[in-house]
């Protein structure tokens, strides 16, 4: 599932191709992909003008000049792919080709772009004003937003019995964390992910924020991890996972100088953690 740093990287592709551009052609193949599609969307996505691009979460906002949003989710498989306009065609994979394009919208500058979700675990819905999406009412801050605090974390772990890995995992406590970037920063904070959350100290929480925001930023800025389906926006592979630490590292040397430790995996609610024993604690 595309996490938090591939969803904005995405959003970071699209923006330059679609804010300020009118929508002069929606082509919808399929009714549904997780959920229906909504029954007017080509009638309100056609001819309206893209004011922007905002994410929200592990969601895409695309902004119309009319009384609603377009709401992405990328689901497992979901892909866009992005072709034609002035700066030029992308080479594409050919197997991203028609059989599962499920939406393709073409702007006023001749560029196409284009949801390629194989498994059909996307979504696609509109957001009207003043609306509480049921996708978005319960999220909690962006842990690269101003909202997002080490006081605000610790709030959320107070008192609570639950692994710390769970808790970052709850999208009401921030939003848009994933597997990945969770096993990553604790990591780099030196906690265990089994350890109650309400049993880390405040100088604990402090870095542990510190380093979930850093873990994020850089993996923004390599473009995000390309594990399984997720792209880019060009089509291009992003590249953050050449430097994970402990995800997927199961058996392998602990990169922290002088350990010496092995990294080991356990499940978690259903989910791989991966750590290191001798440095998280």
């Amino acid at each position: 599932m595309p996490e938090l740093p591939e969803v904005e990287t995405v959003r970071r592709g699209l923006e330059p191709h679609l804010t300020g551009h009118r929508l002069v052609r929606v082509d919808q193949r399929r009714p549904n992909l997780r959920w229906p599609m909504p029954p007017d969307l080509v009638q309100v996505l056609t001819g309206a003008r893209v004011e922007g691009l905002r994410r929200r979460s592990k969601y895409i906002l695309i902004d119309l000049d009319r009384d609603a949003a377009m709401l992405l989710h990328l689901g497992m498989s979901g892909r866009i792919r992005v072709e034609g306009g002035i700066l030029g065609g992308f080479h594409h994979d050919a197997s991203l080709r028609a059989q599962h394009d499920h939406l393709v919208l073409t702007t006023d500058a001749g560029v196409t772009v284009t949801l390629n979700d194989a498994r059909r675990f996307g979504a696609v819905d509109l957001v009207r004003p003043g609306q509480d999406h049921p996708l978005l009412a319960r999220l909690g801050p962006e842990p690269l937003g101003e909202d997002f605090t080490p006081g605000v974390l610790a709030a959320a772990f107070a008192g609570r019995k639950a692994p710390v890995k769970s808790l970052l995992l709850d999208q009401r406590i921030v939003a848009g964390l994933g597997n990945i970037y969770v096993c990553e920063a604790l990591f780099r904070a030196g906690i265990h992910p089994a350890r109650p959350g309400g049993a880390l100290a405040a100088g604990e929480i402090a870095p542990l924020w510190g380093h979930i925001r850093d873990v994020l930023a850089e993996a923004i800025l390599a473009g995000g991890s390309s594990l399984r389906d997720h792209r880019q926006a060009s089509g291009e592979m992003g590249y953050f996972q050449h430097e994970f630490r402990v995800y997927g590292r199961e058996g392998g040397a602990c990169p922290t100088p002088g350990c010496g430790g092995v990294i080991a995996r356990i499940a978690q609610s259903g989910r791989s953690s991966w750590f290191c024993p001798q440095c998280q604690h």
